[in-house]
């Protein structure tokens, strides 16, 4: 298995909010519609307002754009 030396986390270019869950499926090799839906899904069972609250920490404070 080869690793890749500049394999970073970053918010993808490819948006539908943020480009956080993009940017995780493009980090593990997802699809980015299943990883969008799971996403839902997780988002929905954790409660709506908080995971959206952690969604947009996320994406405006922790993940770079570059």
């Amino acid at each position: 298995m080869k690793k890749s030396k500049n394999k970073h986390l970053k918010l993808s270019k490819d948006k539908k909010l943020l480009g956080v869950v993009g940017g995780v499926a493009e980090y593990f090799n997802l699809d980015k519609s299943l990883a969008r839906i799971v996403a839902l899904i997780i988002i929905v069972m954790a409660g709506v307002i908080p995971g959206f609250i952690i969604y947009f920490i996320v994406g405006s404070v922790i993940m770079p754009e570059k």
